[in-house]
């Protein structure tokens, strides 16, 4: 891991400690979340990137014993799991959901679902579509919006926000 990355994975490793209620999964989009391209403008040859924050958070994600799953609407799935082969974070994950869909990822979800187990209200998902994220927070599950990719600012959002529906924050208890 370059010295960047460990350094966001260690601030990341410090944002997620500030919180007990912690989701099970985290699901994220991949263009435009995970990486600033889409799959379908792309092809297999191509050398992916990650958005400068990304891989930290993801090692922090899984070091912390959170579950990573994917969740994209690219319509070139075989582009998709090359680029996260290539970028080494195809073994991170637990589930990926990669097909094209006009259900703004409600189907991505239930398939998420039905093969982790875990509880829609249990995952916290970050999109950079409006759509996807009204529709999977009527399922229960806590969205955030990204605007230049998954970065600390979305994290820390994301936590508070889960900690906040589970009901309760991490604020003025004892460890």
């Amino acid at each position: 891991m370059e010295e960047e990355d460990e350094k966001v994975k260690n601030e990341a490793l410090q944002i997620i400690r500030l919180h007990q209620n912690l989701p099970s999964l985290i699901v994220f989009d991949l263009d435009h979340t995970l990486w600033p391209l889409y799959c379908e403008c792309c092809n297999e040859d191509d050398v992916p990137y990650l958005y400068p924050e990304a891989r930290g958070i993801l090692y922090a994600v899984k070091d912390s014993g959170i579950d990573v799953a994917i969740a994209s609407r690219s319509p070139t799935s075989d582009i998709a799991k090359t680029f996260l082969d290539k970028l080494g974070i195809q073994s991170m994950t637990v589930a990926q959901e990669i097909f094209s869909s006009w259900t703004h990822k409600t189907e991505h979800f239930q398939r998420i679902q039905r093969s982790t187990g875990v509880p829609f209200t249990s995952m916290l998902f970050f999109d950079d579509e409006d759509r996807n994220i009204e529709a999977v927070s009527k399922m229960g599950v806590t969205s955030i919006l990204v605007g230049n990719g998954v970065n600390l600012g979305a994290l820390r959002q994301g936590l508070a926000e889960f900690s906040q529906k589970s009901g309760s924050s991490s604020r003025g208890k004892q460890n």
